[in-house]
């Protein structure tokens, strides 16, 4: 076998991995890049390969960077099979129509301020290439075995989101295991990944190879912003990620109000797209750790809020209450529209639940700006501003290291992708002083023979 590194390589997005066997080409995640324009470029730069070629795709998991680029290579000529495990299919068929809605709304944004005597910017895809993308999905149960020509593959549940998988692709000679992005152990929502035993090639991710995950009690945490937003009267806004973020939040929030921690006061979930996420939840109750008898309760602790109507009438609140809202970086969706009205109030909470990209309105906003530009108009902030760091779902670097300790024979060598630069570099030096073992950082195109 042969593997090509098609992208997420010294980076965190654009996830493909192209796996080659004779004739048989397989390509496991089909991301977008994300970020900064020299990034992005690459989602529209010529694919190295023929998209007919490729025999089949096969997904880890549904995270657009792993996801994204689906639609894009149905439109330019992929026509194989896209395997995946069931709840994949179903959370990717969301973030996929929605990210289709997102490619024409920026065609169209630019296209505003472009020179009409230019030619019109096009979307990347649209929700109509999205939609015609899912019928190629073929859902496939974990651990069960199935065939790409000859190459045997196999779907493990790794425990990062909902449907998430470990990938292991084997010739009979050679097997390749891919993490995806890892999974933590002792999560509120997921379950522990479990510890693989063998492989003779790993791709491995190395997002936090350089960090550890702080520690303390979210519950209390969470309480206290809670608790001492409620003694001023104001209102908490919560910038959320729609994909187990928004429903670890909700759980926790739940056993807050359980336990009496925290005031009976209105929650309401201001996004469409975790509310089609969140109800995906109680479908999958086998993935998970919340309880199927409560789940339909866990969830219904928010009130939904899917019309642009509904979402502008919290703008209108006069009594203490939590707005649970996208993007979870404050750099568009309807959050943005509650920070217009609650930001430049002191009573009035913000409260980032996630990593802050530098050069988001969240990162500006955690690092202590003052004033804040919102659809060209600037708002001061007095709002206080709260950070709960500790509910990530990829492995840290002990989590990573414990993950690998597990391995009874030593794989012939570990890829590390998935990660910047940094986060490589630390993770791979630890993992040779640790455990000796051979692990290279693969550059973007590069190949490498496995033998």
């Amino acid at each position: 076998m042969k593997i090509t590194f098609l992208g997420g390589v010294e980076e965190v997005t654009g996830s493909r991995s192209l796996v080659e066997s004779g004739d048989i080409k397989i390509l496991v995640d089909c991301g977008l890049f994300q970020g900064e324009r020299q990034v992005t470029q690459r989602n529209w730069d010529p694919f190295p390969l023929a998209a007919a070629s490729i025999d089949a795709i096969v997904l880890t998991h549904a995270h657009i960077d792993h996801t994204g680029y689906i639609p894009y290579l149905v439109k330019n000529g992929f026509k194989g099979k896209i395997y995946c495990s069931k709840a994949t299919y179903e959370l990717t068929a969301i973030l996929l129509m929605d990210s289709g809605s997102l490619q024409e709304d920026e065609a169209r944004h630019r296209n505003k301020k472009a020179d009409p005597a230019h030619q019109p910017v096009l979307p990347l895809y649209t929700k109509a290439d999205a939609l015609n993308s899912l019928k190629f999905f073929q859902p496939v149960d974990y651990d069960a075995v199935f065939f790409i020509k000859s190459l045997q593959v196999t779907l493990i549940r790794s425990g990062h989101i909902l449907g998430s998988s470990f990938v292991i692709v084997t010739d009979g000679k050679q097997t390749l295991t891919f993490s995806g992005d890892l999974g933590r152990q002792d999560q509120l929502i997921q379950k522990s990944p479990p510890h693989l035993q063998q492989t003779d090639f790993l791709v491995l991710e190395s997002t936090y190879g350089d960090r550890l995950h702080k520690e303390g009690d979210i519950l209390k945490d969470l309480g206290d912003i809670v608790n001492g937003g409620m003694k001023r009267g104001g209102v908490l806004v919560i910038p959320c990620f729609v994909v187990e973020r928004t429903q670890t939040l909700l759980y926790y929030l739940y056993q807050l109000k359980q336990k009496r921690l925290i005031p009976d006061i209105p929650i309401y979930l201001d996004s469409p797209m975790a509310i089609k996420v969140t109800d995906l939840f109680c479908k999958f109750t086998d993935e998970h750790k919340v309880p199927a008898s409560i789940c339909k309760d866990v969830f219904n602790i928010a009130t939904y809020t899917p019309t642009v109507e509904e979402s502008k009438q919290l703008d209108q609140l006069n009594r203490p209450a939590i707005i649970i809202a996208g993007s979870g970086m404050a750099d568009g969706g309807r959050v943005m529209y509650h920070l217009q009205h609650y930001i430049s109030d002191a009573k009035n909470t913000i409260a980032f639940v996630g990593f802050q990209a530098p050069g988001t309105k969240g990162h500006l906003l955690v690092e202590g700006l003052k004033e804040i530009r919102i659809y060209g108009t600037y708002y001061p902030v007095k709002a206080e501003i709260k950070t709960i760091e500790m509910l990530s779902a990829h492995a840290d670097y002990n989590e990573i290291l414990d993950w690998l300790s597990y391995f009874k024979n030593q794989p012939k060598k570990i890829f590390l992708n998935h990660g910047e630069l940094e986060s490589a570099g630390s993770l791979k030096k630890k993992i040779e002083e640790r455990f000796g073992w051979s692990v290279v950082i693969p550059k973007y195109l590069e190949s490498f023979t496995l033998d």
